[in-house]
């Protein structure tokens, strides 16, 4: 009897220390993904905010009427199964999917579809402009919603399947926490979409947790839940993905490491619109024609690409990413090298300090290999990295940077996104605010034409003419890498999203 009692005390604590660990260890769970990320989210509102490290969160709570096909730009259906476009290019019509709801339990009709993107035409939010050109938005069926444009926009379907493109929030979420703020302060830390995950914890600066919606209309997520720890420091999460307390690390995972991964530990990688740039200033050493010609021609990143990014970069065709426009004429960088030392010789002296978007390793890594073939002319450059957002208002600061290095991306696969977004007049991160009038009319007659040879021929004579100018100079295209235990895969990285954002409802064990 004493030994059953003994052996009945074991087996209840062995239970009890076991259900302990598992609470302890979470994470440990089979169902549980683990995927960190460097900075914190400013906002949850899916049309409110640039968010870059949270657009995996966004994109898996909230759903668009189209997406991109998960490695491509092909632009596939999500609430919209189907869809028609008027002959002149103004009335898109969108066939809903059946049997949607939100996380709030309410069936979605083109009622709330239209009430979503009215939020986001009128609302004044930071994300309007995706909707500018929209005259008018209405359910003509529970199940089919029209818009209609103000001109013809060959783009348009590009601009909803973007990753900041509109989304579809519920009506009632923001009919119950309208504030007069059109719900806005609630949706900072909250939401109430249609996705495969549902927001469950959102704990600012430490963690967002995720958890599964088993009333999803699609293919159901593998994970019940979602981790989403704040790592700011890269190191910190190398660490903890070696020793197995995180799934993934989805970007930063330094280059040079990439050859020797341990056991365990895979790579996923796809092409991206993440095209490191520089941007000249007005009155910068590079408005001389001479001194630009010798700089492009030290800068030339056929010289130094494999140094910094390996087999993941591919040098720059034109001032737009390739998945987005492949030029047929090339930029060309010059190469005689003993000419550019001539000119900086009898020019010079030659000091360019140049302005990094921020202290990320990618910037560290590619500036400092330009100050080195900046030396070999005889150019002085220094590099220092700008304050969080201080970018975005160089055309209006005191001290500005000769040249600002960034990450040129478009927020969506077409050209025009490109082009309006950066470079010209009122391009909302025109950095510098410099244009060239002749390159601003040849972006605005494309952006009439339909897709084709003769539209993206003027895209491309703009891009020559900006680059000639020295206003904007692409350098490479580094790929999305997302390093990540081999206990995972199918993580639906797309060329148009932020690096790292991956597809948490599309992973699998």
């Amino acid at each position: 009897m004493a030994l059953r009692k003994l052996a009945f005390a074991t087996a209840r604590f062995l239970v009890s220390f076991f259900a302990m660990s598992l609470l302890v260890h979470p994470a440990m769970s089979q169902d549980v993904l683990r995927v960190p990320q460097l900075t914190d989210i400013a906002t949850f509102d899916p049309d409110n905010g640039f968010e870059i490290g949270a657009m995996s969160a966004i994109n898996n709570v909230y759903e668009g009427l189209v997406e991109y096909q998960p490695g491509t730009v092909t632009i596939v259906g999500r609430l919209a199964k189907s869809w028609r476009i008027s002959g002149d290019g103004l009335e898109y019509v969108f066939d809903l999917v059946e049997g949607v709801k939100f996380h709030d339990g309410s069936a979605m009709t083109a009622d709330d579809v239209a009430t979503s993107f009215e939020r986001r035409r009128d609302g004044g939010l930071a994300l309007s402009y995706f909707l500018a050109n929209v005259a008018k938005i209405e359910a003509t069926s529970p199940l089919t919603l029209k818009v209609v444009l103000k001109r013809a926009q060959p783009s348009f379907l590009d601009s909803l399947a973007s990753p900041w493109g509109p989304k579809v929030i519920s009506p009632r979420a923001l009919a119950r926490h309208d504030a007069s703020d059109r719900a806005s302060n609630w949706l900072n830390e909250h939401a109430d979409g249609t996705g495969p995950y549902a927001l469950a914890e959102f704990s600012r600066g430490d963690r967002y947790v995720l958890k599964r919606n088993n009333n999803y209309w699609g293919r159901k997520a593998f994970f019940e839940e979602v981790q989403i720890p704040v790592i700011p420091d890269i190191s910190q999460q190398l660490l903890q993905l070696r020793s197995g307390d995180i799934d993934a690390v989805p970007t930063g995972y330094p280059i040079a490491q990439l050859p020797g991964l341990p056991d365990g530990l895979t790579i996923t990688s796809t092409m991206s619109v993440s095209l490191y740039t520089l941007f000249a200033k007005p009155g910068s050493p590079l408005e001389d024609s001479e001194i630009r010609d010798a700089i492009l021609t030290a800068v030339n990143p056929a010289i130094w690409s494999q140094d910094a990014f390996g087999q993941y970069a591919t040098v720059a065709k034109s001032i737009y990413p390739n998945v987005v426009m492949n030029p047929n004429a090339p930029i060309i960088f010059p190469t005689n090298i003993d000419r550019a030392k001539e000119i900086i010789t009898r020019k010079g002296p030659v000091n360019l300090v140049i302005g990094l978007h921020s202290a990320a390793t990618g910037y560290q890594l590619v500036s400092n290999l330009l100050i080195t073939q900046l030396a070999s002319i005889g150019v002085k450059a220094t590099a220092y990295s700008l304050p969080p957002g201080a970018a975005f208002n160089l055309k209006d600061a005191t001290v500005q940077p000769d040249l600002l290095l960034t990450i040129a991306g478009p927020d969506a696969a077409d050209p025009e996104n490109q082009a309006k977004a950066f470079f010209t007049k009122n391009a909302p991160v025109n950095f510098f605010g410099r244009y060239i009038d002749e390159a601003d009319q040849l972006i605005s007659e494309a952006g009439e034409l339909a897709a084709g040879s003769t539209r993206n021929a003027l895209y491309e004579r703009a891009g020559q003419l900006i680059f000639d100018a020295g206003i904007a100079i692409p350098l490479v295209e580094v790929q999305d890498i997302v390093v990540h235990t081999d206990q995972i895969h199918d993580l639906g990285v797309r060329p148009v999203y932020p690096p790292g954002n991956i597809d948490f409802g599309s992973i699998r064990r």
